[in-house]
């Protein structure tokens, strides 16, 4: 097992031990492979998952069997919904004992089939290099997503034969020819065309070729919450985020546009509104890796399966520039991401990071709540893969544990984990796993003494019925940090907090911010609940 981790490049696992897996463990003391010993399984799987999307290979994670695979169910569905590529590998009672209900048992592969790409139980020691190097093949190719490799004590006992071995590389899928040539057609055709950029041009690393269709032609560009990256947020081109939180123009950009060519997004609810409205009166060209998404929440007009590098390179090869200038003027007259925030304070603290970050080696990762929309509406992202965040999922807890391993991904970057006092409660106690290793995070926590955007759903769907969404007492997250040997600091203004994270990025060290925030705030725009994506909640109306 270990020598198959070797020979597929893996330096880092992140993992939890216990009885079933301990055979493992024991050759694991000899490799050079890292191993990061985690708070709770749960951890192990996002700092896999932030590890593959801060590095761009696959994340691998380990626990044992019973309570320490089933920890690992949050993480895993987090990864499958988010398309990112994870190998957890699982212990499991011995053959003979499965189906017995022996101490520590529990059908993971069951349990995890409707959110894995697929899932092993090996029985056979010979099977063992195969399925681990067919692990790895399944999660890093088409679709990227996670693969759960479940196995036996006594198949991890076995004496068996290594014998080096690489599967055949799969060949790259080619678009249909025909729907890429009609495609341009109603591109070339287009007078008010507008990219949306999802998750899977990250994914497939075809930022640049996108970036090159859009800037050949002078299309608009919008991004999903997944896509935030690639198209840098500085670019002209670029109008901000779409969807349920999404910029004024961005959403009317696309409420108006007579073609959206889409391009590696899924069009998830929070990305459209109401499905139906969505693709009323405008041609849509859906490009997408897995054909299973295509037409499944938008009809295409033209959808795309296939290599998406190789499919952006065709249709940039055969369009032709129009004069969009009167598309342009009309983009022009809505609000600007700069100008789009209603009147809250809690913008002002993500507006002052920018010019701490621009040009810098930084990575942001989010966790869940409303400091993400927040974060994802006014940082001003750059580079592809320096945006990680939950989306299809929305874990809460989510972001510590992802960014410890982004930052174990690229140890010359520096990350920065933003979450909110909910969800940094979940899985907080990850501090002590940076602490101990001396990961250089810096983890800003937003303290609103509550669930904001609880609260801000009550507000806007229950007429202000406040429930289950503040928190009776105050937690200390600075103390809390010192607990686990992390120094940090309060602060209250955007000038203080930019200050303190330009201090800790000098740092070779963890460091912990607490931010005071007003539970009042809310994330505007907000669209409302049901409708269409250009139908905004008025807030000064409540």
């Amino acid at each position: 097992m270990v020598k198959c981790l070797i020979e597929q490049g893996v330096t880092t696992v992140f993992g939890y031990p216990g009885g079933a897996i301990l055979p493992f463990y024991d050759a694991l003391r000899e490799a050079p492979v890292k191993h990061i010993l985690t708070a709770h399984e749960q951890g192990a799987a996002h700092a896999a998952d932030g590890y593959a999307r801060a590095g761009g290979g696959v994340g691998v994670c380990v626990a044992t069997s019973g309570p320490g695979a089933t920890n690992l169910v949050t993480g895993l569905a987090n990864a499958f919904l988010d398309s990112v590529p994870v190998v957890a590998i699982t212990g499991q009672v011995a053959t003979s004992m499965v189906g017995r209900d022996a101490f520590q048992e529990v059908d993971i592969t069951g349990i995890t089939m409707p959110i894995t790409k697929h899932n092993f139980l090996v029985k056979k020691p010979e099977h063992l290099a195969h399925v681990i190097r067919l692990a790895f093949q399944l999660a890093k190719t088409g679709r990227p997503g996670p693969v759960l490799v479940d196995v036996p004590r006594d198949v991890q006992t076995a004496t068996i034969d290594y014998e080096p071995g690489e599967l055949a590389a799969l060949e790259k899928e080619l678009p249909d020819e025909k729907r890429v040539a009609a495609a341009v057609k109603a591109i070339n055709v287009s007078k008010r065309p507008v990219m949306l950029v999802g998750g899977g041009v990250i994914s497939a690393d075809a930022e640049y070729d996108a970036m090159h269709l859009c800037e050949k032609l002078r299309i608009p560009v919008v991004s999903t919450l997944m896509g935030l990256g690639a198209i840098s947020a500085y670019r002209s081109l670029f109008l901000g985020m779409t969807g349920l939180h999404g910029h004024e123009r961005a959403n009317n950009a696309v409420k108006d546009a007579d073609l959206i060519l889409a391009v590696g997004s899924r069009f998830n609810d929070r990305v459209t509104g109401e499905h139906s409205r969505y693709s009323t009166n405008k041609t849509v060209i859906h490009l997408d890796i897995d054909p299973a998404e295509l037409d499944k929440n938008v009809y295409s007009n033209i959808g795309i399966s296939g290599n998406m590098n190789i499919t952006l390179q065709m249709l940039e090869k055969g369009s032709i520039k129009q004069n969009l200038d009167e598309w342009w003027k009309l983009i022009e007259s809505w609000p600007s991401m700069d100008e789009d925030f209603g009147d809250e304070a809690a913008p002002a603290f993500f507006r002052a990071l920018n010019p701490v970050i621009k040009d810098k080696d930084y990575i942001i990762v989010t966790d869940v709540g409303q400091h993400q929309m927040w974060a994802a509406q006014h940082l001003k992202i750059q580079f592809a893969r320096q945006w990680i965040s939950s989306g299809g999922l929305g874990s809460m807890g989510f972001g510590l544990p992802a960014a410890m391993g982004a930052q174990l991904a690229r140890p010359k970057s520096r990350v920065i984990s933003i979450s909110g006092d909910g969800g940094f409660k979940m899985t907080g106690s990850e501090l002590f796993t940076i602490a101990s290793n001396n990961i250089p995070v810096t983890a800003i926590v937003f303290n609103n003494k509550g669930l904001g955007m609880i609260r801000q759903l009550q507000t806007v769907q229950f007429d202000k019925r406040f429930t289950a969404c503040e928190f009776p007492g105050y937690v200390d997250f600075v103390k809390y940090g010192e607990a686990f040997g992390v120094k940090g600091e309060h602060v209250d203004t955007p000038e203080i907090l930019a200050a303190a994270v330009e201090k800790a990025m000098k740092l070779n060290a963890p460091y912990i911010i607490e931010v005071a925030c007003d539970p009042k705030n809310m994330v505007q725009p907000m669209v409302a609940p049901g409708l269409g994506i250009g139908d905004f909640v008025k807030f000064n109306e409540r």
